[in-house]
């Protein structure tokens, strides 16, 4: 292992998950019961004694090394998980002042041990806060040429939208809410595109520095991206694999009813795009962490894929409710940022709100795409690291609890305790 971003050691055999005893999975048939708990538990067997800390009551007081203890929770001695009494520390300190957790190395944003969801989140938004001129050059970057493009995109390349009569009826009316459905995926097509040109660039990069964050190093722009140029190319071509699987995915689910037209096509394009909806979605959380793995492990794209799958085996659920709860976040914030631009613009463009009050399609000008786009600026600028980081300390997160990553973390940012062992 090295101190550089690419840490990780991929195909570790603990992750697989797999072994179970005997003579390759390095676990004695007749180990003890508190043996047999630890290697079903996927950590690593050779913990190191645990490193000095400090007490959230008292910062900077740290105790003597204790010694090693019994394999207890969390590395307690036996009969002592549940008194709250933290080995080696004087008697009023405990761990329960650690929200319930037993203490852990902490030399970045992260503690090393298996994160929760707040720890997650703060994690992001903390490296954003400790390098902030890296984040924010880059974001700002980003997001103002994305945004440009945007712009010339939906001025230039998309097409008018379909007119509809209001007051068109029966097979008329379903017809005009086909043409409309397709108008409107056309008219997302291009800032989708885009939009997911921009996360790459912003998640090669930024998953240098959130890397370096976790082991409490410091890493300008210039670094981060010369860490990053080289697989650049590589997180592109998975960028576009993942973005025609799912695309094909709901084309394939929508196109049908979409051919057949009418009623019934409007009932079949809704059922299979909602059937498409869910596999696309699926395949997206499964696929979740193959970019972090990509930039860390230097791996190759389908290698990643499979890294990716391997890591989220198991814990799909709970890395759904992460990527969600981070993007409705992410939404809320982008609401809350660009509100006030978008009624500014509307007020600076009388016309297109006059035309909103009369029910038709308004035809904004450029002060008002110029006003709102800088809000979108801003909101981006804010969004990009929470959305990037929080996506690579999953994939850190999930190395831990599979393959006690922590304590290669723990030797590469030079936590007394944790030194490689000497043959």
């Amino acid at each position: 292992m090295n101190d550089s971003p690419g840490w990780a050691s991929p195909g570790s055999p603990s992750s697989d998950g797999e072994n179970t005893g005997g003579e390759n999975s390095g676990t004695p048939a007749t180990a003890e019961p508190s043996d047999r708990a630890r290697a079903s538990s996927k950590w690593s067997q050779e913990q190191p004694p645990a490193a000095p800390w400090s007490s959230p009551s008292s910062p900077g007081a740290s105790g003597p090394t204790p010694p090693r203890q019994a394999p207890g929770w969390g590395g307690m001695p036996q009969g002592q998980e549940g008194s709250g009494q933290v080995p080696g520390q004087p008697p009023g300190a405990h761990w329960n002042q650690n929200y319930g957790r037993p203490p852990a190395a902490k030399p970045g944003v992260i503690p090393l041990r298996p994160l929760g969801v707040g720890e997650i989140l703060d994690g992001a938004v903390s490296t954003a806060r400790a390098h902030w001129r890296t984040v924010l050059g880059l974001t700002l970057t980003v997001a103002v040429i994305s945004q440009i493009a945007q712009l010339l995109a939906t001025r230039y390349l998309v097409p008018a939208p379909a007119s509809i009569n209001p007051n068109a009826t029966g097979t008329e009316a379903i017809n005009q809410t086909v043409d409309a459905m397709r108008s409107s995926l056309v008219d997302l097509l291009p800032p989708l595109v885009i939009g997911q040109f921009a996360t790459l660039f912003t998640t090669a990069v930024l998953t240098i520095v959130v890397s370096r964050s976790v082991l409490g190093r410091q890493v300008s722009l210039g670094d981060a991206w010369g860490e990053a140029r080289p697989r650049l190319l590589s997180l592109l071509g998975l960028l576009a694999l993942l973005f025609v699987m799912c695309g094909a995915i709901i084309t394939v689910g929508i196109l049908p009813g979409l051919l057949v037209g009418g009623a019934g096509g409007l009932a079949l394009a809704l059922l299979g795009g909602t059937g498409a909806f869910v596999v696309a979605l699926w395949l997206y959380v499964r696929f979740s962490l193959a970019s972090p793995a990509l930039m860390l492990e230097r791996q190759s794209i389908v290698q990643s894929l499979r890294r990716s799958a391997k890591l989220v085996n198991g814990s799909w659920w709970r890395i759904f409710g992460i990527i969600s709860l981070t993007s409705l976040l992410t939404v809320i914030v982008s609401m809350i940022i660009m509100i006030p631009f978008a009624l500014a613009a509307t007020a600076v463009d009388s016309s297109s709100f006059h035309g909103l009050l009369d029910g038709t399609t308004p035809d904004f000008n450029w002060a008002y795409s110029i006003v709102s786009g800088i809000g979108a600026v801003i909101g981006s600028a804010i969004t990009y690291p929470i959305a990037a980081g929080v996506t690579v300390l999953l994939y850190i997160d999930q190395r831990i609890r599979r393959e006690a990553l922590d304590l290669e973390l723990a030797r590469a940012a030079g936590v007394p305790g944790y030194e490689t062992p000497r043959s």
